[in-house]
């Protein structure tokens, strides 16, 4: 587990004063438009216009119905154009496992590797990089074979079904153009390079990384960019590691490796704890079907998709965990990467699993889980004849008097010493100095105080929301309203 050190979050406060990153099983056919429109490509290089117009070519799944943009739609910062947990595939009676992510800030996403280097320079290396949520895509271009050959996804059996696709279709021509007349005579080179094109134009295309919000104004100094008082002081709960929210701990606010700040991630692993999604929670209309088997578990880092770590191989690590200390048979499993939280106002599913729908519930989550574990998880025992009333923002309305929370019940008993205790969820040890440490962290005792208010809470929001793209300073800044104030 990595934090960030107090030194570089004071300076970065100072200077104040985020197809890639899919998962293995997540599509959309129910929105056939998606609501998306392809970016005009202007500037735009031969092969990224190509790899424009792959994005949005629907032919290329197995029932003419879905195109990457169906899932990562434009209009939607390259997210999913709808509410649903996890999207339903080219057959639209299958859904996924996993919530789609943005492809929005990927383009500089390292390849993965176990001993990552922490781009703040300072903290120690983890688990870090690589695409989809669980790192197994090295590239840009070695990621959308995932989708593609997915049987809930794009459902192609083979690399053969799409290049076929792609030289039956209107632009062969132009594929031959960029990539050399006898490109469809191997079958996996051709494959290789759809999945070259869709990387450029990932890379090329503006749209997936403006820069345009309103918090790029601020750290840019520009003209328009002045926080409001409710986001100041969401900033620096966002990057207060000791006494606020500490999210900058992951989701790093300075430069990264090629100077880019800002991307609000550190390209990391971590395990939540994130409630399963499934019919144990009340009212939940959106469950993930493949949850119902009770033996169906997604371990990141450590499968059922990645293979690098599957508990019980050659290359699994039973160990302590770098972060709490505790063995666990393997210190990878319930890891899932660090997504960036630019445009996060904008979503309306979070976590792997796509368990909660607002950044409220995220981050009252993130400040309960340990202190009110009932609002989260299902409980046994306790008197049910007196039912406690939870918060609007819990998942179970209400718990017996006296009940057991069952806490972490979407990852096995064996690797729950891989969860993270940060801020706000933990509380920090102090030192024989007074110092409190962030990688001293321990489970704050339950029923106890959360770490921070709902007066705190809504200032992160507003203050998350400043960092969606497309930002427009107003003519006559606010003088009122909830994030002014």
């Amino acid at each position: 587990m990595r934090t960030l050190s107090l030194a570089l979050i004071c300076s970065v406060s100072a200077i104040l004063a985020a197809c890639g990153g899919g998962s293995s099983s997540s599509s959309d056919a129910s929105s056939p438009s998606s609501g998306a429109s392809a970016p005009a490509a202007s500037t735009l290089s031969q092969k990224a216009q190509l790899g424009q117009t792959i994005f949005f070519d629907k032919s290329l799944s197995s029932n003419k119905n879905m195109a990457c943009a169906s899932c990562h739609s434009p209009a939607y910062a390259y997210g999913p154009p709808n509410s649903l947990s996890v999207q339903l595939g080219s057959d639209p009676s299958l859904s996924g496992v996993r919530a789609v992510p943005s492809l929005r800030y990927k383009a500089m996403t390292p390849p993965y590797d176990d001993n990552a280097a922490n781009p703040d320079g300072v903290t120690q290396n983890a688990p870090g990089g690589g695409f989809m949520l669980d790192g197994r895509a090295t590239t840009l271009a070695t990621q959308p074979a995932f989708p593609l050959l997915n049987p809930i996804e794009m459902n192609n059996s083979s690399p053969d079904v799409v290049v076929k696709a792609v030289q039956s279709g209107p632009y062969a021509a132009r594929f031959q153009q960029v990539y050399g007349q006898g490109v469809f005579g191997n079958t996996m080179a051709a494959f290789n390079d759809i999945g070259d094109a869709l990387q450029q134009f990932q890379i090329e295309e503006p749209s997936f990384e403006t820069y345009t919000s309103k918090f790029d104004l601020y750290i840019g100094n520009k003209l328009g960019g002045t926080l409001t008082a409710a986001e100041t002081r969401g900033l620096k709960l966002f990057n207060d590691t000791t006494n606020g929210a500490g999210c900058a701990a992951c989701h790093y606010v300075g430069a990264n490796f090629q100077g880019s700040v800002g991307l609000m991630t550190d390209f990391t692993y971590q395990a939540i704890g994130a409630p399963r999604n499934d019919a144990s929670i009340p009212n939940n209309t959106d469950p993930i079907p493949a949850n119902a088997n009770a033996s169906f578990v997604d371990m990141g880092l450590c499968g059922p998709y990645a293979t690098i770590h599957i508990p019980g191989s050659a290359t699994s690590g039973a160990g302590p965990d770098s972060f709490t200390g505790v063995n666990v048979p393997d210190p990878y499993c319930g890891r899932f990467k660090v997504p960036t939280l630019r445009n996060v106002a904008t979503r309306s599913v979070f976590f792997h699993n796509g368990v909660f729908h607002s950044l409220v519930q995220v981050i009252n989550f993130y400040n309960t889980r340990d202190t009110n574990p009932e609002y989260w998880y299902p409980s046994t025992g306790g008197d049910s004849s007196h039912q406690v009333q939870n918060p609007s923002f819990a998942l179970f309305p209400t718990a017996a008097s006296g009940a057991t929370a069952q806490s972490f019940n979407d990852l096995p008993a064996a690797y729950q010493g891989n969860i993270d205790e940060e801020l706000p969820m933990g509380q920090g040890q102090t030192d024989a100095g007074g110092t409190t440490a962030a990688d001293g962290a321990k489970p704050r005792p339950i029923h106890s105080t959360p770490q921070l208010t709902q007066q705190d809470i809504a200032d992160l929001v507003c203050f998350l929301n400043t960092l969606t793209d497309g930002y427009q300073p107003p003519a006559t800044p606010p003088t009122s309203g909830s994030c002014v104030n």
